[in-house]
């Protein structure tokens, strides 16, 4: 069996509704030296029967629920290309996607990741916007944490050499909340990142889904933060870093107060203004006074 020079992983959870067409997304490809992992992470719905449909085109590694970045991993592990591309069951691609991506990394061997614009839809298919490459690409680490969205498409827009994942690491499964973000910190603290500006991705804006569950994703930046600390220079290793866990603190006060726990909200704040009074205490204060006197924020 030959090698292929492209490893696509596609974890899958109770997506009947949509995998066939992010499978169908990945055969119309025009690059096609590829093989597609298919990993069903316990479906309970009619996803294993529609992946044993599709016969030898794709390879299905079955396993009991652990969720997103477990399945990823066992995707990345099974690999046997050169590079690895992440697609979501509930997203897809446009022909020209895989082409692109493996033509500039032939050309620049120095760039270890890439990712493309991408276009967002509605579950219905109603397109709600567009996610651009970011303006520059330099200082990613610093950008990452400081909660910008650096890495266009997310996961499924990513394409990476299998060597850098061996030395930065696979997604870490402990997180229940910013998978992506820590990912993509790590490989840019050991890389070089590009985006191409051709929306080749749909990503599906769902909001039931995992990527929408606050509480998960406020304890996963946290985590994100704490964890990849050591990986900023080492000038923004201090106010900076404290400044942009407040920013985080802070965001996440305002979704808990709007849920009604306003207790909650206000300690976060209180966490805020304890890491970073100079550079952000006029605005948590003001955060502060509208949530004491029952005003929106």
């Amino acid at each position: 069996m030959s090698t292929p020079r492209v490893s696509i992983v596609m974890p899958a959870y109770n997506c009947a509704w949509c995998i066939d067409r992010a499978i169908d997304s990945v055969m119309a490809q025009t690059f096609t030296d590829f093989e597609l992992i298919v990993v069903d992470d316990g479906s309970s719905d009619d996803t294993p029967a529609l992946l044993a449909a599709r016969g030898d085109a794709i390879r299905v590694i079955r396993q009991a629920n652990a969720g997103m970045s477990a399945a990823r991993n066992t995707g990345i592990a099974a690999a046997r290309g050169d590079c690895i591309a992440f697609l979501d069951s509930d997203d897809w691609w446009r022909p020209a996607k895989l082409a692109q991506q493996v033509a500039l990394l032939d050309a620049e061997p120095d760039i270890g990741f890439c990712s493309s614009a991408t276009e967002l839809q509605s579950p219905d298919g109603d397109v709600v916007g567009t996610w651009g490459c970011p303006a520059q690409a330099d200082d990613l680490v610093a950008r990452m944490l400081g909660g910008h969205s650096a890495v266009a498409g997310g996961a499924s827009s990513v394409m990476v050499r299998r060597e850098l994942l061996a030395r930065a690491g696979v997604f870490d499964a402990r997180l229940r909340g910013a998978e992506d973000t820590d990912q993509w910190v790590r490989l840019a603290a050991a890389a070089r990142y590009a985006c191409l500006p051709d929306a080749q991705v749909v990503v599906t804006r769902n909001p039931g889904s995992v990527s929408r569950n606050r509480e998960a994703m406020r304890r996963g930046a946290l985590d994100c933060l704490d964890k990849n600390r050591a990986l900023l220079p080492a000038d923004r290793r201090g106010a900076y870093w404290r400044a942009c866990r407040a920013s985080v603190l802070a965001d996440y006060a305002k979704w808990r107060y709007r849920d009604g726990d306003r207790a909650a909200a206000l300690r976060d704040l209180a966490q805020a203004f304890a890491l970073a009074p100079l550079a952000r205490g006029r605005l948590l204060a003001s955060l502060a006074l509208a949530m004491l006197t029952g005003r929106a924020v």
